[in-house]
């Protein structure tokens, strides 16, 4: 799917109007959509069938305004409050305001917030206060209407951003809307996902309003969304009569001693996704350490100038991780460089590698999936200037893959796929319970076995985010946020499997 600035959006608009759609059958196909959301939204939580609209001047007020027209026939209560007299409105806003009113709809047009907004019955808030095109700071009384409703703690459902969100650069430069849940309009907005942006959306619910596919084809974009229907097809093929090698047979460089924990979150994490069989090569000493691991996994000791035994064995895999729990010794050092010039199957570089890529200025191998946090991008690019999360930032990470011929992934809130020569795509997928210990070793352990079920590298990442993010998404939901830990996820790579099947 994909993510375009408001400009963009306006332009989609701008020729389907040109070529016969209309204003008014989008806005209505757009309030009905999101008045499906907030019914379906009130069920699932068993909520109180009270809403409030809290509605600007604009279009995405009218919105707004349709989507309670449609929740009175549903039998929801509904009351709007309108920060902006009806003559400053847009005329579509004003027009589906008074069929609001007409249908049986309060309306309250608010000139003191303090006084006249009240949330006194409990109910879900819908806020259209403003659209895409917002940019700046909220002025009053809007400052204080989304402060007010922020502080209310009900579920707040934005309709297609959070008001007081930059849709371009996911700037909050003054008070904005915390949402529980956005509900993008036909396409997700660049804004969303940069800088504050993710820390104000909630989850992210698709809108369809009628926009034909033929403009969203030809339309350019910053970058593309994971959802499901991209990714199913990627799901590796299984056959009745395989046999353990063929399901997916990969090897990990990892754990030194004191540091068995990554070593063997990642080695878990590739059994849980499909790999037939793996293997941990892993320094001598560590029996002990490691004597608690799955019985599913085969632990292969190795001695210090072992280098090319090593190799030998890596090579023989489908797929390779390394660097989970690796340590940073010069005996690592010495090892990473002669592996990274002569490693021949795909592989998945994570943690100490990538640290040791950067201090060392190891050459990366090409096809490599690097999978770095920003602190660790950084490094690896020497870029400390930039800020993380704006649209710079993520151009010069596509400019690493492109100058490495590598596809890398970069690990957070939320993450994003980069790939020579394609689009960047991002991942809206996950919690923020999965900020962990060993979060990441669990995604390295997901994406190097589905390499090694032959999926190639692009699509192996991308599927492998989207795995991690969604079994983290029902860790949290049976653990909550703050009780998650990385091996929760791996529990949880079934349910996720399965929302692909």
């Amino acid at each position: 799917m994909k993510v375009v600035t408001s400009t963009q959006m306006a332009y989609i608009e701008s020729e389907a109007y040109r070529n016969g759609s209309s204003e008014e059958e989008f806005m209505e196909n757009a309030g009905s959509g999101v008045a499906e959301w907030v019914d379906f939204f009130i069920e699932r939580e068993n909520l109180a069938d009270h809403v409030y609209l809290l509605c600007g001047k604009g279009n995405n007020a009218g919105d707004t305004f349709v989507a309670g027209c449609k929740l009175l026939e549903k039998g929801y209560s509904v009351l709007a409050y309108h920060l902006v007299p009806t003559t400053k409105c847009s005329p579509l806003c004003q027009i589906n305001k008074n069929r609001f009113i007409s249908s049986g709809g309060k309306c309250r047009e608010i000139t003191h917030i303090e006084e006249e907004l009240l949330f006194q019955e409990e109910g879900v808030i819908l806020d259209g206060l403003f659209g895409t095109g917002f940019q700046g700071i909220a002025r009053e009384p809007f400052a204080s209407a989304i402060k007010k409703t922020n502080e209310s703690l009900f579920p707040i459902l934005a309709v297609d951003i959070p008001s007081g969100l930059n849709g371009d650069t996911g700037i909050a430069e003054g008070p904005t809307i915390q949402a529980t849940e956005t509900l993008f309009l036909g396409l997700p907005k660049t804004g969303l996902f940069l800088l504050d942006g993710w820390n104000h959306v909630g989850k992210l619910r698709y809108v369809d309003f009628g926009l034909p596919a033929h403009y969203i084809e030809e339309s350019t974009c910053d970058f593309t969304m994971i959802y499901p229907p991209l990714v199913k097809p990627y799901l590796p093929p299984i056959i009745n009569n395989r046999h353990k090698y063929q399901a997916g047979y990969v090897i990990g460089l990892a754990g030194s001693p004191g540091m068995p924990g990554a070593a063997l979150l990642s080695s878990l994490a590739a059994l849980k996704s499909g790999a037939g069989i793996v293997k941990l090569l892993h320094p001598a000493g560590m029996e002990g350490e490691l004597a608690l691991s799955p019985f599913e996994l085969i632990k292969v000791p190795y001695a210090p100038n072992d280098e090319h035994k090593i190799l030998d064995l890596m090579n023989t895999a489908s797929a390779t991780f390394i660097g989970p729990g690796l340590g940073r010794s010069t005996q690592v050092r010495r090892l990473l460089r002669e592996i990274f010039l002569h490693i021949k199957k795909p592989c998945v570089i994570d943690a100490d590698a990538l640290t040791l890529i950067a201090e060392e200025n190891i050459p990366i191998p090409e096809n490599a999936i690097l999978t770095p946090h920003v602190g660790e991008m950084i490094r690896l690019s020497k870029q400390s200037t930039l800020k993380a999360y704006t649209r710079e930032f993520l151009q010069m990470c596509q400019m690493f893959t492109e100058e490495h011929k590598i596809t890398l992934v970069l690990k957070g809130g939320p993450s994003f796929i980069f790939h020579p020569g394609e689009a960047i795509c991002v991942n809206p997928y996950g919690d923020p319970g999965m900020a962990t210990a060993g979060s990441g070793d669990v995604l390295t352990g997901i994406i190097a076995s589905l390499l090694g079920q032959g999926i190639e590298a692009k699509k192996a990442a991308t599927l492998g985010v989207y795995l991690h993010g969604a079994a983290g998404e029902e860790a949290a939901a049976m653990q909550t946020s703050y009780c998650m830990i990385a091996s929760d996820i791996i529990e949880h790579l079934p349910q996720a499997f399965w929302s692909l099947k």
